[in-house]
């Protein structure tokens, strides 16, 4: 999906810098979209180099996916990780220091481990956490630099960006409200402020072909993981194909191994448990409960699974679950129309989620069709009473893990990650595997020719070591906009985004946008037109990393 406007002069830019609209309308250096961890350190950052910012906040809560349940911080290589980011994790060590940060167990005396991702005494930093505590350390991060924060305020999709050629004069909210900035950074999953200042963006797997990969596009051969462990027969009722296919199931597989398509990885829900009976919500049947959908789950335990998600360890006997196995808390998919779906249309895909994490553990812990075994070690589980309180102890963040992509100049391939191919102008590094979760279900054969369901779309390929991201990744086509920055919804390809979108690149790049907003504020030039020397010396000077030399 392609979305073009006609270039108009620069002139006009520095212009803009120096005569706001009208003298009683206030103009914010940088106007920051989104409430995610991106966010936050995009406006602290702003804040830090002395600039008028302000946060406008789809959402009620701070931190995205950070806040949201994901505790157990896909990190890769932690000494990558440099500047507010890593200052992030910082503040989390030292509330951990506290005896009364430990409520519902004992401070543990060496403060190590928690599954080889937890504490760092040497670096002083704690990676594993709950969600409760990284929102405590957003709220104080915005309140200790006085950053003006609205929320709940979505924008105008249609009618709610303001251009003046290739420059965005401001944006307005559904609820009528107007915020005129100077430069503005998109820090949503969603990329809905990019996309709506008519910036190029995809949805979706390239083919290996486009960029020279080969990770990308349909990936039967690689989707090894998280696969079913025997036959599973993909019919309503077994052996009759008239009878329908079961939910989810597509009938065949979508094109060849390396194939473009327009479909998403799974979404889930980051699950904080606990076991601890004070602190522990019995699993509740949802309303609406229907046995049909979790077919899949009793076939897939016949053929042989017997794990349904991880038990990663936070602190105060919580966990941080996720996804594991054939069938498990993705609902895969579910959520090809969520990219540019509509405000409610958006809302239904995050109840549909919810009603699908609901269902699948009450099945787990309570459906005669679970072997008692499983439902046993279900039973001494249970959401955990003191987080997400206002939503009934589930995240209210679902984990998008990837929705639209910007389409810019420079385009993050698998060859970079891999460092076949030069980045010229490093501003932050990335260390994760390429990470793609499953994308579809469809209907193969075995070997004998009976039809089972298989799972597509899962790759998980390490990298040797980390490697850098270029200034390009956030910078849209000049032409379609000179001055947005997009440090979230970045310009990759969708097998190079599976290593990308973890929470702690969303900040690293975060920073680094917010430094280039401001330093092209100074300058009176586009991002785009900004010296890279001159952002890399502030960039090192804060702290970031830029190269790998360990």
């Amino acid at each position: 999906m392609r979305h073009l406007i006609p270039l108009t002069v620069v002139s006009f830019f520095i212009l803009s810098l120096a005569c706001p609209l009208t003298a009683e309308e206030k103009v914010y250096d940088v106007v920051v979209y989104g409430g995610t961890s991106a966010a936050v350190i995009a406006a602290q950052q702003t804040a830090l180099m002395g600039k008028s910012v302000i946060v406008v906040s789809p959402d009620k809560h701070l931190g995205g996916l950070s806040s949201g349940g994901l505790g157990a911080t896909d990190s890769g290589k932690q000494d990558a990780i440099g500047g507010l980011a890593k200052g992030f994790y910082h503040r989390l060590w030292q509330h951990y220091q506290a005896d009364d940060a430990w409520t519902f167990e004992p401070k543990p005396e060496a403060m190590e481990g928690q599954g080889g991702r937890g504490i760092n005494n040497t670096t002083q930093t704690m990676w594993v956490f709950e969600p409760s505590a990284a929102e405590g350390v957003f709220e104080s991060i915005v309140q200790e630099h006085h950053i003006e924060v609205l929320r709940e305020e979505r924008l105008d999709r249609e009618n709610g960006v303001e251009k003046q050629g290739n420059l965005i004069e401001s944006i307005t909210t559904l609820s009528g409200k107007t915020f005129r900035g100077r430069m503005f950074i998109d820090a949503t999953y969603e990329g809905d402020l990019m996309a709506a200042a008519g910036v190029t963006y995809t949805v979706g797997r390239e083919s290996n072909d486009a960029y020279g990969e080969t990770l990308n596009g349909v990936q039967v051969g690689m989707s090894r993981y998280h696969q079913f462990a025997g036959f599973v027969d993909p019919y309503i009722e077994r052996g009759n194909p008239e009878s329908g296919l079961l939910p989810g199931v597509h009938p065949e597989i979508n094109g060849p191994d390396g194939s473009a398509d327009k479909l998403v990885q799974a979404y889930n829900l980051r699950v904080c448990m606990t076991d601890l009976p004070e602190n522990r919500l019995d699993w509740e049947k949802p309303q609406g409960y229907d046995e049909l959908q979790y077919e899949l789950l009793f076939r897939s335990i016949e053929a042989g699974q017997t794990e349904f998600t991880t038990f990663s360890r936070m602190p105060n006997r919580k966990t941080d679950s996720n996804n594991n196995f054939a069938v498990s808390t993705d609902f895969i998919g579910q959520n090809y129309d969520y990219p540019d779906a509509s405000y409610q249309r958006r809302a239904e895909i995050y109840q549909e989620h919810l009603r699908w994490h609901q269902g699948l553990f009450w099945t787990l812990a309570n459906h005669e069709r679970v072997p008692e075994q499983i439902r046993q070690v279900f039973q001494k589980w249970g959401r955990a009473r003191d987080e997400f309180q206002d939503n009934g102890s589930w995240s209210w963040q679902m984990y998008i893990r990837e929705s639209r992509r910007m389409v810019g100049d420079f385009v993050v391939t698998q060859n970079h990650l891999q460092l076949k191919t030069e980045t010229p102008r490093p501003i932050g590094m990335g260390s994760y595997q390429m990470d793609s979760h499953n994308t579809q279900r469809y209907v193969a054969r075995t070997e004998d020719g009976r039809a089972t369901v298989r799972n597509e779309g899962d790759v998980e390929v390490g990298l040797s070591q980390p490697y850098p991201i270029d200034y390009g990744a956030i910078l849209p086509k000049k032409a379609e906009c000179a001055n947005l920055l997009d440090p979230v919804t970045v310009s990759t390809t969708h097998i190079a985004y599976g290593s990308i979108r973890m929470e702690p690149v969303f900040m690293i790049l975060s920073q680094s946008a917010a430094t280039a907003a401001v330093l092209s504020i100074e300058a009176g030039c586009a991002p785009q037109d900004l010296p890279y020397e001159t952002l890399r010396a502030r960039l090192e000077s804060d702290g970031q990393c830029l190269v790998w030399d360990k």
